[in-house]
């Protein structure tokens, strides 16, 4: 369990910083300094990601979903943390 929790809090964060190593190009093409994708890749990695991947073409069409999507399950991330967090709380009084 404490396994899967690490992957799902540094999976994409390490996907990022290899994709960034391996194709600098890509990166420089979508976003214009470092220290946005560095941001990206602290506060918001799944939006930083799917951005990524769509940019570089322009977005249009279904991008700005897949944008949200990836927005949304970043946002869920961080407060379902406070969910459970509230939970033990409550459950250790």
């Amino acid at each position: 369990m404490c396994l899967f929790l690490l992957l799902l809090l540094f999976g994409p964060r390490l996907i990022g910083v290899l994709w960034w190593l391996f194709e600098p190009v890509r990166w420089n093409a979508a976003f214009g300094t470092i220290l946005l994708p560095i941001l990206g890749l602290i506060f918001l990695p799944w939006t930083t990601l799917m951005y990524l991947l769509v940019a570089p073409g322009g977005i249009s069409g279904f991008d700005a979903p897949w944008l949200a999507i990836a927005a949304l399950i970043d946002v869920s991330s961080y407060a379902s943390g406070g969910i459970f967090q509230r939970r033990r709380r409550a459950s250790s009084r």
